[in-house]
């Protein structure tokens, strides 16, 4: 039979019978890749509804036992997960090359070893080097196991006769089925392989991790089914020249997305921190003008980070706007209610804003120290010793209420923050004593009481 001829979008994995320059789908140019599909032959007669081994049952009769869950080890990422991987999961770990995956996994084998059995298979290393890299980090244990195969087929044989509780890949990306005639970390191999592996979770109850490559935009790279088909997606973010690294939950389907897990790459490997606000404040400088120190919630955790902005005359016609860290269409849209609201002409200055430690905050809450840091920078004029902030900020120049705000209150003063700048808003627990409350109304106000 005739071999068919198909195009498929190697970024989202639209599949067409000509080959565009431009993908329908998702817009992107020069992805279209030609596959040959061989047609199954169409059958005849009287279709067939033989019943098969899955019955539907009863939602409320569904046992569940009380270890669902397991945990790693390792606080932060059992945070992250929900408190714990759940057995028979399919989790899928990304993040930028050098980063820390298979760090933060083979660390997570040297704990998880202590209960289970874990097979480690990479595709991009040999086992002397997966030996090398565990002696570095300080790895030895019984219960794990370790090999160096990229063929799926294989790799699914070897897990069977072994029967691990975990399997590790590393990575989707390098691993292929031989009855594709794509070629491995395309659109096709992705899916079909990640579909082997979900089946294989679900079915032996195997809890299942893969990494996967991130692309030039920093997007997970293949097809979008294949953030469709794993249990929890996590990103592994952070600036490879700076010593921290953020673990965020992009889609969890056992817990919350708004956690974070914050870690320190040392020489033996990621250290958890237990204390992010404070490891973010370290060096935070005094009686300098431009900072301010932000609270904004990361799930349950309240976290202190430092705000940096740096106003200056611009030597050109068009002013420049820098932002790292937070949203730059929103520092835009700040800088705007600063002029019109409160007569700070930034027109002509370029304005650059920092979130210090390689941060991201994207919270409504970093509003109110962003404006704070960019009027002492212009005004040239530092904020007074211990001031913090929170506070959303509303077009008209009203600084609006935002959630947990008792919880931040509290995390600054046990860092030794004593005066608090937030919106006007009702407080349902109890505060410190010792803390100074500014409550202010609209941007003019929180400027005047603290410049």
């Amino acid at each position: 039979m005739k071999q068919k001829t198909v195009y498929l979008c190697g970024d989202c994995g639209y599949e067409s019978a000509k080959w565009y320059g431009k993908c329908p789908s998702c817009g992107a140019w020069n992805t279209m890749s030609e596959y040959k599909v061989r047609p199954e032959p169409a059958t005849r007669g009287v279709t067939s509804f033989a019943r098969g081994a899955a019955r539907p049952a009863l939602l409320q009769e569904i046992a569940v036992d009380d270890e669902a869950r397991f945990y790693s080890g390792i606080g932060e990422l059992d945070r992250v997960l929900g408190g714990g991987a759940v057995h028979g999961s399919f989790v899928l770990v990304g993040g930028e090359p050098g980063i820390g995956k298979s760090t933060l996994l083979l660390q997570m084998c040297q704990e998880m070893c202590k209960n289970a059995k874990v097979l480690y298979v990479s595709g991009e290393e040999s086992l002397r080097q997966i030996k090398l890299r565990a002696s570095r980090l300080k790895i030895a244990s019984s219960n794990l196991f370790v090999l160096a195969e990229t063929d799926m087929e294989q790799i699914l044989s070897e897990t069977e006769m072994l029967s691990p509780d975990i399997l590790i890949v590393d990575s989707i990306q390098t691993v292929y089925k031989r009855d594709l005639t794509a070629a491995p970390g395309g659109t096709t191999q992705i899916k079909e392989c990640a579909m082997s592996l979900m089946q294989y979770a679900k079915n032996k109850n195997v809890t299942i991790f893969i990494v996967g490559h991130v692309n030039k935009e920093g997007t997970l790279a293949g097809p979008k089914i294949l953030e469709h088909m794993v249990d929890c997606v996590l990103y592994f973010e952070g600036e490879q020249a700076g010593p921290f690294r953020c673990l965020r939950a992009a889609k969890n389907r056992y817990g919350s997305t708004n956690e974070i897990g914050v870690f320190e790459m040392s020489d033996h490997g990621l250290l958890e921190v237990q204390n992010p606000s404070a490891a973010m404040l370290a060096g935070h400088p005094s009686g300098a003008s431009g900072n301010c120190i932000a609270c904004v919630m990361e799930g349950s955790r309240p976290m202190l980070a430092e705000v940096q902005a740096l106003a200056a005359k611009t030597q050109f016609g068009m002013p420049r706007r820098t932002a790292a860290g937070v949203d730059y269409n929103r520092m835009v849209l700040l800088l705007a209610i600063l002029e019109k609201r409160c007569g700070l002409f930034l027109s002509s200055s370029d304005v650059y804003v920092n979130v210090v430690g390689g941060m991201r905050l994207d919270e409504p809450a970093v509003d109110l120290p962003m404006v704070l840091a960019i009027a002492s920078s212009f005004r040239d004029k530092p904020l007074p010793e211990g001031v913090m902030s929170f506070g959303e900020i509303g077009l008209t120049g009203e600084l609006r209420a935002v959630s947990n705000a008792s919880q931040r209150i509290g995390e600054a003063y046990r860092l030794g923050f004593h005066t608090c700048v937030m919106p006007d808003q009702e407080l349902s627990d109890k505060l410190p004593g010792k803390m100074n409350i500014v409550r202010v109304k609209t941007v003019g106000e929180a400027i005047s009481a603290v410049l």
